[in-house]
């Protein structure tokens, strides 16, 4: 995925477009990105928190 296509990406789920939500959570966990999980954790996503913490606990992440 480029930048361009990923920043309408998430300029979609910032406007509530669930599925773009979605995609990025699924994106994110397959590229291994924490900081993009915690992004959208912090947003309020249980999803992305969920995500965010089973991969930092693969990553040996534990902050």
């Amino acid at each position: 995925m480029t930048e361009p296509e990923l920043s309408a990406l998430r300029e979609r789920a910032e406007h509530g477009d669930a599925s773009a939500t979605d995609e990025l959570i699924e994106l994110a966990t397959e590229l291994g990105d924490l900081n993009e999980l915690r992004r959208l954790a912090d947003a309020g996503n249980l999803t992305a928190t969920d995500e965010l913490i089973q991969l930092a606990a693969e990553q040996g992440d534990l902050e």
